[in-house]
């Protein structure tokens, strides 16, 4: 434990990328197993405990501190782990004995009834210096906030062992934590794991934003970038899986789509979307949003928002890998392929013609960006997020590779909101506030939750936000502030939907902080009424 406190505390305090890199590779190489395994799976968010919540650690601790002083302390900190570690009392005479091991705490969790785990965490904190204990609570919150994603931790890992990421990603859906088989391999122990024919998730290959880059658009295949979220169908070894863009298994909440695919098919990149009952056509975003996140769907569901995916790639046709094919070769076997599926549950994305006609109907390249961006123009008013332009013979590999795919997003909408609650950051934003709520004006001349928004404005913005609010609060509940309803924020947003879970009624896609208008009054921000008319139906 005091090796993995140790890494922790080194990557909270390195805000440079490289640094964490060579923390976390140092602590690949040196660590022992299973405790690497387990620290790498903690990075990667990959560790939960079925009983050790947040909420016993606050049981534990209010049974120790005077719950005004804690509650005092929280407000300040804005980390429960954090505050927790720092304001735990102890014992006056604390035995001088060594911390478990990592692998001991995570196991010694995971197998202890709920009635005895009080006792074992007060007992461990008791133990622990200050360090030690905040690791162990972000361990069981399952939020470390040191700035490293998953992607980050794994390459990492790579870099420790001069692996591929590629590879490593490869494999990774296939293992579980401690990942023994996986640092074996990393360091020639026994081969690399085989994932081959196993119904695993596979990495995605990803697009870079196209901002300004100098293409040949004549170089690209064009589709729409659909209004959905990215999922991989895999049905290896008879069984038939339907995987988020972050790997996830969300095959229960989707057994429509699931249903009656070969279970030796291969596997497919494509968008998960609903449609019109009775229509066939697309329907937004938020009547998708209506299936995600469920364990269980019901009938009325599954009529009202039947879902479909529109296929965009091939990766495995059978067990044939065809990611190396060219991709104009990989959506011909997809093409071909989709006949094998359940009619009305899978589709082909279709490829756009771009280019602008001459006079004799041939393709005028001399105006071909002005026909993209035409379509990118239109493509908010038609129902889609943008365009995807992939690179002709591009092969289908994992992650991010230049110049290969970009997407070219509509633009985003905007409107003038008033700021209504504060709540403070967490990691290092945890000294200030900077998670907001803004409402809009009802037709009665109340101000209505319509966004929250936490990105967006530089540093020194936030810090003239959190001066408005310390200054402006008017009321407090736990650590979120209610301030004066005096400042606008224009707020970009990607969408807008009706949602009976709000009081508004309405409900924003990705919103974010544009700018801020000191200059506007707050009567002149937008009404409900006026946001209403840019709802996607």
């Amino acid at each position: 434990m005091r090796a993995f406190a140790e890494l922790l505390d080194g990557l909270i305090f390195c805000p440079a990328r490289t640094g964490k890199l060579r923390l976390m590779a140092d602590y690949f190489r040196t660590a022992p197993d299973p405790d690497r395994g387990w620290a790498l799976a903690a990075l990667a968010g990959a560790v939960s405990f079925r009983h050790a919540k947040p909420a016993l650690l606050r049981q534990l601790v209010g049974d120790r501190v005077d719950p005004y002083l804690f509650a005092l302390s929280y407000d300040y900190v804005g980390d429960l782990a954090e505050t927790v570690a720092l304001i735990w009392p102890g014992p006056e005479t604390p035995e001088e004995t060594d911390p478990p091991a990592l692998a001991t705490v995570v196991d010694t969790l995971d197998r202890t009834a709920k009635a005895d785990l009080p006792g074992l965490i007060a007992g461990w904190l008791d133990g622990l210096d200050q360090r030690q204990r905040w690791a162990l609570l972000k361990l069981i919150t399952g939020g470390l906030r040191v700035g490293v994603s998953a992607r980050l931790a794994k390459t990492a890992l790579a870099q420790a062992f001069a692996l591929d990421l590629g590879q490593v990603e490869e494999v990774w859906h296939g293992l579980a934590p401690p990942y023994e088989p996986l640092f074996a391999w990393a360091e020639g122990r026994r081969p690399r794991p085989d994932a081959a024919g196993q119904p695993v998730f596979r990495p995605f290959m990803l697009a870079h934003p196209l901002d300004d880059e100098t293409l040949d658009p004549a170089d690209y295949l064009v589709e729409w970038k659909w209004d959905g979220i990215r999922v991989q169908l895999v049905a290896m070894a008879g069984q038939v899986r339907l995987y988020s863009r972050t790997g996830d298994d969300i095959s229960a909440a989707f057994p429509d789509v699931v249903a009656d695919v070969p279970g030796d098919w291969g596997v497919l990149d494509g968008e998960l979307l609903t449609a019109h009952p009775g229509q066939g056509t697309v329907a937004p975003f938020n009547h998708l949003q209506q299936r995600l996140n469920r364990k269980r769907v019901t009938k009325t569901l599954l009529r009202d928002h039947p879902a479909f995916v529109r296929a965009y790639d091939l990766l495995f046709e059978g067990e044939t890998d065809r990611r190396a094919e060219p991709i104009e070769a990989r959506r011909a076997a997809l093409a071909r392929s989709l006949a094998a599926l359940p009619a009305g549950r899978f589709d082909l994305s279709e490829t756009l013609d771009a280019h602008p006609k001459d006079q004799n109907g041939d393709d005028d390249e001399s105006d071909a960006w002005a026909a993209l961006a035409r379509l990118a123009a239109g493509a908010r008013a038609a129902g889609y997020e943008g365009l995807m332009l992939k690179r002709r013979g591009s092969p289908y590999v994992a992650g991010r590779r230049k110049g290969l795919w970009f997407k070219w997003k509509r633009d985003p909408l905007s409107a003038d909101l008033v700021v209504m609650y504060a709540q403070r950051g967490h990691g290092k934003r945890s000294s200030y506030y900077s998670d907001f709520t803004f409402g809009a004006w009802a037709a009665d001349g109340r101000l209505l939750p319509v966004a929250k928004a936490y990105f967006g404005f530089t540093d020194a913005e936030l810090r003239q936000l959190d001066r408005f609010v310390r200054d402006h609060t008017v009321e407090r509940f736990g650590p979120v502030r209610e301030v004066a309803k005096t400042l606008v924020v224009e707020v970009a947003f990607d969408s807008l939907h009706p949602s009976p879970r709000h009081k508004s009624g309405l409900a924003m896609r990705f919103p974010r902080v544009k700018r801020i208008r000191w200059d506007k009054p707050a009567a002149e921000a937008d009404s409900l009424d006026a946001l209403a008319t840019l709802i996607e139906r």
